[in-house]
């Protein structure tokens, strides 16, 4: 009896960690090109690293990357929320972060005549001002139907 006392004992210690979820969306935009949004949602308290770093000597930076296709080409560089910029004595560094819920878009110009698939992952690392979590990677696939492209006006 005494390794389930322990047990439940251990349990009512375990915090469990932040909840950072993401969600995933591909939006046609009226030129035929799409839009694919990557929005974070982060518990109060706790937020995630800008995809750039003044150096790699402190937290992760957000990376998310898209597998190479044959169906698509990027359209320009990631578009990230304006981060947090301060100073993070735990670091001993400046940081740049996204609390809430930041989204991030790349466009994407589809090459493919049908429907076809976006694939990719997203590594980030979740923190409060005292404590940091490892780092997770979440990857992600996005059926995409037959793009309709409206005229021009």
């Amino acid at each position: 009896m005494h390794p389930l006392l322990l047990t439940s004992f251990l349990s009512v210690l375990s915090i469990p960690g932040p909840v950072v979820s993401w969600t995933f969306e591909a939006k046609e935009m009226e030129n035929g090109t799409l839009a694919v949004e990557l929005t974070a949602t982060a518990e109060d308290g706790w937020h995630i690293y800008a995809t750039h770093l003044e150096n790699d000597l402190g937290p992760i930076p957000t990376s998310i990357r898209f597998e190479p296709s044959d169906s698509y080409s990027l359209d320009g560089a990631l578009q990230e929320p304006e981060p947090v910029d301060v100073f993070d004595p735990n670091f001993e560094m400046q940081v740049q972060y996204h609390s809430g819920s930041p989204r991030f878009v790349q466009l994407i110009k589809p090459r493919a005549k049908g429907s076809f698939t976006v694939k990719g992952e997203v590594e980030f690392m979740v923190c409060s001002d005292k404590t940091c979590l490892p780092p997770e990677v979440v990857t992600f696939s996005l059926e995409v139907p037959m793009i309709k492209a409206k005229p021009q006006k």
